[in-house]
């Protein structure tokens, strides 16, 4: 089974490939600016880079947020297009998902910008809770994995993306994870302006 995962949520853009649950290749670059015009050429990079031809990819992971709104529909409409024109599935999910422990519970935390923080609850790999805006952590209960720490100590967020769907696959959960609408939480910021506008 390979499988090709990208996550375009996140400031750094990341992108891998495993087979069989092992890592192939994985790349991350700074992605806040321009995420448009760095993913395809990361995943060509990627593809060239392990001699793999893209009509072999198996199954289409990404991650849906929450998380930067251009980012997350960037990433979604990319890797739909690309299974769409290999007639291939798509495993999304959410971005705490693809990083939460299997075999732990942890409040997974993001920055939300605003001071505010994304959060959400995994119990075993199962989502307890799902991703809410808090504007403090001091009444969260538990350990926490934040996010950006996650990435800053190497974690690359496209290569648990592809490690979880590899196991969904394997549990035989894919239609599970078809639903390719984002997960933004909150309004965009237009978004509030117009609400709040008499």
């Amino acid at each position: 089974m390979l499988i090709l995962a990208a996550d375009t949520s996140l400031p750094i853009l990341s992108v891998a490939i495993v087979r069989e649950g092992e890592m192939l290749g994985a790349a991350a670059v700074e992605g806040r600016s321009s995420r448009n015009e760095k993913l395809l050429p990361a995943i060509d990079w990627l593809l060239s880079e392990t001699a793999t031809d893209r009509r072999s990819i198996d199954v289409f992971a990404v991650t849906r947020g929450p998380g930067s709104f251009t980012g997350v529909r960037i990433g979604l409409a990319t890797m739909q297009g690309m299974a769409l024109a290999l007639g291939k599935p798509v495993c999304a999910m959410s971005t705490h998902e693809a990083i939460a422990p299997a075999r732990e519970k942890r409040i997974i935390v993001d920055d939300a910008g605003r001071g505010e923080f994304y959060v959400s609850v995994f119990d075993n790999g199962v989502e307890v809770t799902a991703p809410r805006l808090a504007r403090s952590l001091e009444d969260l209960d538990g350990e926490r994995l934040v996010i950006g720490e996650f990435v800053q100590g190497g974690g690359n967020v496209a290569l648990s993306c592809a490690r979880r769907a590899a196991q969904i696959v394997a549990a035989d959960r894919l239609a599970e994870y078809s639903d390719i609408t984002p997960i933004y939480v909150r309004l965009a910021e237009a978004e509030e302006k117009l609400r709040r506008a008499p």
